[in-house]
């Protein structure tokens, strides 16, 4: 069954009319008389009486299928403009998967930048865990994956199906609250002195390279783990009200260092390098991701 016909057959019953219907719906009247005919075919009964040589009259069964006719004809018209629209968004629409501390520093870097290509259109981020943003660009569920890269986090994406940037460069550094004199609250020296430990939830990708470097560095200092969280906001918080040490993206706090808000826990040997990749399906994306892809190929 075809909404054309649903549509003939109603214009048929107002008209009353084979030879004026056909001329509203813009056929000619035998084609019109066919699909009026697929109809009552579809139906398994006449919709429609026939041979009285007068206006035309629906059957009892016409009758009764006129308004369930209209009700199907309004409901598909307006299903197909919703998904129109729908489709018409999409097409404007680029899904980014990406942890919340990416999502603050390089995304919002991004968002200024890349404001000339996005006009007309969306960027829609979604913020998860580093396996649950990989799992989305796996599922088609997002157009880029906004990750972490390091030795020490398993990114296992088939590299004959994905492809990537490395987009950016950054290292976690010890940060403390700083003094009056700017020096850091918390730091590490010589002394055994334990200094409080903001540590990430073990789920976070920034909570194993820390726990990575840690256990493998000879000289990481004697802490004492106080908080346990699973968000780098909430221990920039927590860094600022002289709580502890975190490690936290050098883009996060470099602002604050330099006011002297914030101070350096520990040297060079403390810090964890890192690279930010962006990942991508090697299927063409839409126009507006592509275009994405180009510029941040540029840069």
């Amino acid at each position: 069954m075809q909404l054309k016909w649903l549509e003939d057959f109603i214009v048929l019953a107002q008209e009353r009319s084979f030879t004026r219907a056909a001329e509203l719906r813009h056929v000619t009247h035998p084609a019109f008389g066919r699909r009026i005919r697929a109809l009552e075919a579809w139906a398994g009964t006449p919709l429609v009486e026939r041979g009285n040589g007068g206006p035309v009259t629906l059957t009892p069964a016409g009758q009764s299928f006129l308004e369930t006719a209209g009700h199907l004809a309004r409901s598909l018209t307006q299903s197909h403009e919703e998904l129109q629209s729908l489709a018409g968004r999409q097409a404007r629409t680029v899904t980014l998967a990406t942890g919340r501390t990416l999502a603050r520093t390089v995304v919002a870097d991004w968002l200024v930048r890349l404001q000339p290509i996005l006009q007309g259109g969306e960027l829609c981020i979604r913020t998860r865990a580093l396996a649950d943003t990989v799992g989305m660009l796996e599922r088609n569920e997002a157009d880029f994956s906004l990750v972490y890269h390091h030795p020490a986090l398993a990114i296992r994406l088939d590299a004959r199906q994905f492809t990537h940037l490395t987009v950016a460069s950054d290292r976690l550094v010890p940060v403390s609250r700083a003094t009056a004199q700017g020096q850091a609250l918390h730091r590490f020296g010589p002394d055994a002195t334990l200094v409080p430990y903001l540590a990430y939830a073990p789920q976070l990708a920034l909570g194993r390279l820390v726990e990575d470097h840690l256990a493998n560095n000879p000289h990481a200092p004697r802490l004492q783990r106080v908080v346990e969280c699973d968000s780098a906001d909430a221990h920039y918080e927590y860094v600022q009200k002289g709580l502890g040490v975190a490690w936290l993206p050098w883009s996060m706090v470099f602002a604050d260092c330099k006011a002297q808000r914030l101070a350096l826990a520990g040297d060079a040997r403390m810090e964890v390098r890192f690279d930010v990749r962006l990942y991508r399906p090697k299927r063409r994306l839409g126009p507006l991701a592509e275009a994405l892809w180009k510029a941040l190929a540029q840069r």
